[in-house]
């Protein structure tokens, strides 16, 4: 064989490699949509490829790698979603731009609570993203969008941070600080980040999960008001 036939050889293989992974990545999004999170197998999935598991295992070692493969994709596809919302609003506007994103957020998790579901509810262990995971750093991808965000604000001086934080909080804000790529943002400030969050996910989470049905059919305006009172503790000059 010759050098061209080799490379030739090699790229035809990639070919079929990255068409068969997209055609995983497809079929345990539609079982996950389909029949739920337990339904994203190895067995499941070959199957529906025309494969033995065992074939499958080519690409996949087992059903961890595959499910931490499917969150790593979800967060992706999720992440660009939340970056092309922001880009509709100019560079200089941080708070419109992060109010674009909660939107954006909250529109793809009512468009698809299944895929909400695995990447924040974690409904089975092997779709952690914690540190060492596969999926950790697409987490975090998805996450820099919100958090970048929020340090542009900061940088505006306008935020209020709290006095005195308990030592005990320090360690666990760490690790958010060390994907800052160095900014100096004191940890009062990611304390403030972090507690932002919390509302925008409870905020989003009980809707998909349908936990304000029994008082709002449209939790809508309670959204607005939650990205109201975020982007005022965020120190949004226009909120």
């Amino acid at each position: 064989m010759t050098d061209t036939q080799g490379a030739a050889a090699g790229r035809r293989r990639h070919r079929v490699r990255e068409e068969a992974l997209a055609d995983a990545m497809r079929i345990a999004r539609r079982l996950l949509v389909e029949e739920g999170p337990a339904a994203v197998t190895v067995r499941a999935v070959a199957r529906e490829m025309g494969l033995t598991a065992p074939g499958l295992y080519r690409y996949y070692a087992g059903h961890r790698e595959l499910v931490q493969a499917l969150v790593s994709h979800l967060y992706e596809e999720l992440a660009a979603a939340l970056a092309a919302a922001r880009d509709l609003r100019p560079v200089g506007e941080p708070g419109q731009r992060l109010r674009q994103v909660c939107r954006e957020l909250r529109r793809w998790a009512l468009a698809h609570p299944q895929e909400f579901a695995l990447l924040f509810a974690k409904p089975v262990a092997d779709a952690d993203t914690a540190p060492g995971a596969t999926a950790h750093e697409s987490s975090w991808r998805f996450g820099g969008v919100v958090l970048d965000l929020m340090v542009e604000l900061w940088r505006h001086g306008a935020m209020r941070v709290p006095a005195d934080l308990d030592p005990a909080w320090a360690a666990q804000l760490e690790e958010v600080r060390e994907h800052l790529a160095g900014e100096p943002v004191p940890l009062e400030a990611i304390y403030v980040f972090v507690a932002c969050w919390a509302r925008l996910y409870g905020a989003v989470a009980v809707e998909v999960f349908g936990h304000l049905d029994f008082a709002l059919t449209d939790p809508g305006p309670l959204f607005e008001h939650t990205i109201g009172e975020v982007l005022t503790l965020l120190g949004d000059p226009a909120a």
